[in-house]
């Protein structure tokens, strides 16, 4: 069984509850989205097509205990959920980036899903899938990627309707790198006290320009 890969890589985590963490990133090929934002469109094609075993062998020469999945979608190649169940299999503490426009009843429960939901100045908001929030449970979490007072507003508006922090680890605001100032959004969380955790993106502030491989 082969997967289609764009990098495997070594790095800080950069976002949700685990930043500041050493990390191990396994990037998979393809997307079937496409947010005006995104940081990651070198993902969406191309790759390199590589054995589960020898993502593995990738993975464990890297030494790190720490694993996130992610891409592009990474749950767009239906073989994601293997390698995923072979890194719990393995021992590791394993994460999962996805946009949640895909099911996620089939992760393995062990892994700690990090589903980013769609704000409307991703131009994908109709791409959310909604019957995906109640699976979550307290071990996952929710992104929300904000490019102006409008996102801000519905993610807020979502957070609140969705009662997301009774279900998740944490709900993550996340300023679009460039856009928006995260002192604004830091501004707009605390003038109405939103139930959320302000994310920057820290390995674009650790390494800035560089694209691949952080």
């Amino acid at each position: 069984m082969n997967l289609q890969v764009t990098e495997i890589f070594h790095s800080i985590q950069g976002e949700s509850t685990y930043a500041g963490r050493p990390c191990t990133f396994v990037r998979l090929t393809g997307c079937p989205l496409r947010c005006v934002w995104c940081d990651t469109a070198y993902a969406f094609q191309g790759g390199e097509s590589i054995s589960l075993e020898g993502i593995l062998k990738r993975v464990t020469a890297l030494g790190c205990s720490l694993v996130e999945v992610t891409g592009g979608e990474p749950l767009a190649q239906k073989e994601c959920i293997t390698l995923l169940q072979a890194l719990v299999d393995k021992g590791y503490e394993v994460l999962l980036e996805t946009s949640g426009a895909l099911p996620i009843d089939n992760v393995p429960p062990e892994v700690h899903r990090i589903v980013d939901l769609k704000c409307p100045g991703s131009g994908e908001e109709k791409k959310n899938r909604w019957e995906n929030l109640p699976l979550l449970t307290s071990q996952d979490e929710i992104k929300f990627v904000i490019k102006d007072r409008k996102d801000y507003d519905w993610a807020l508006d979502v957070t609140r309707c969705q009662h997301l922090p009774d279900r998740v680890n944490a709900v993550l605001f996340s300023p679009v790198h460039g856009e928006l100032n995260p002192e604004q959004l830091a501004e707009w969380m605390k003038k109405d006290q939103a139930p959320a955790r302000l994310q920057i993106q820290l390995h674009k502030y650790l390494w800035p320009g560089v694209e691949k491989g952080i």
